[in-house]
């Protein structure tokens, strides 16, 4: 899904608002998580994730076509960890997979079965 039918998908979920005025919030939102990570501040959505911003130090590259060394200056890189609760919507049916110790030992005995020759 890209911006605009984000856009679209709100303004038919709210009639009763234009959607220029959607755009505007939208648009709002997203100058001021860029802003905040510009500033090296955390963005967390309940919920939904974190964003934060993570520096790459400056380092030596290579230029792939002539193979010269090249430096790269240090960058800040956008960084996205999902909320919980994102995961948990996300994959539904998923849940801890919890071994008992006698689970494991039969796996142990079945996979020593089939390895060893009858």
């Amino acid at each position: 899904m890209i911006k605009s039918e984000l856009i679209q998908r709100i303004s038919s979920q709210n009639p009763h608002l234009y959607q220029r005025d959607i755009e505007k919030i939208v648009n709002a939102i997203l100058d001021e998580i860029i802003e905040a990570l510009r500033r090296g501040d955390r963005v967390e959505l309940r919920g939904f994730g974190a964003f934060s911003a993570k520096l790459r130090g400056a380092r030596q590259g290579r230029n792939p076509r002539t193979g010269a060394v090249v430096p790269v200056a240090q960058k800040a890189v956008p960084f996205f960890k999902t909320g919980k609760e994102m995961r948990k919507r996300l994959n539904p049916e998923t849940g801890p997979i919890v071994a008992s110790a006698d689970q494991v030992a039969k796996e142990a005995n079945l996979t020593r079965e089939r390895a060893e020759p009858q």
